[in-house]
């Protein structure tokens, strides 16, 4: 199983972007789906999470300007991030774990995408 992320950038304050996130390989199920950030000093953090069933929670300092979504047929998660601040700049990461059934023996995994820098001017 592989993660790819997509869609970071630098945007002026108050901008947009949307980052996306695909899973590909051997999979039969997948559960949660994440986005991480660690900002520059800073610890990395759980900025959004999506269940299997869409489910999300937040970062209590990105709820009402980011939304997590997914697409379980494209194996996709998305992450839109509306009234973008400079303290969001940060690389992000995406995140799952999942189950993928090989001879009826189910194997448990999770995997990490490679990071998306997001840059955010003042």
């Amino acid at each position: 199983v592989q993660l790819q992320a997509s869609g970071g950038g630098l945007v002026q304050a108050g901008g947009s972007l949307r980052l996306s996130c695909v899973a590909t390989g051997s999979i039969s199920r997948i559960n949660a789906m994440n986005w991480h950030r660690q900002r520059p000093g800073k610890q990395r953090e759980l900025v959004a999470s999506t269940a299997n069933n869409g489910l999300a929670n937040y970062l209590d300092s990105v709820k009402g300007r980011f939304t997590i979504s997914r697409d379980n047929v494209k194996n996709t998660v998305y992450l839109q991030m509306n009234s973008l601040k400079p303290e969001d700049t940060g690389v992000y990461q995406c995140e799952a774990d999942g189950i993928t059934y090989r001879d009826g023996t189910p194997e448990v995994w999770r995997y990490w995408g490679q990071g998306t820098l997001v840059t955010v001017s003042s």
